[in-house]
């Protein structure tokens, strides 16, 4: 199993919005979005409340082989959002 971490902007919206935007590739075993993988810190605002510029979260996605994790890197860092992507093992 090879991970991908991604690091998703998610200023403007609201809750996690940014990461319901994002296209998923085909062929993850799992994905799973939050400040417990990563952040550009504490949200200073009301939860009902936009982010602001330069907050970002992270996310983790789980797939079968090293290959397809690169080729899902490539997937996820063709959309808007996502400001930065790595395979970690």
């Amino acid at each position: 199993m090879s991970t991908l971490r991604l690091k998703i902007d998610i200023s403007g919206t609201v809750g996690d919005a940014a990461w319901l935007q994002i296209n998923q590739f085909d062929q993850i075993q799992s994905a799973d979005f939050g400040p417990q993988f990563g952040s550009g810190g504490r949200c200073n605002h009301a939860p009902n409340a936009p982010h602001g510029n330069g907050e970002w979260s992270g996310a983790e996605i789980k797939l079968q082989t090293p290959l397809l994790a690169q080729y899902a890197m490539s997937h996820y860092l063709e959309q808007e959002r996502v400001l930065d992507a790595d395979v970690v093992d």
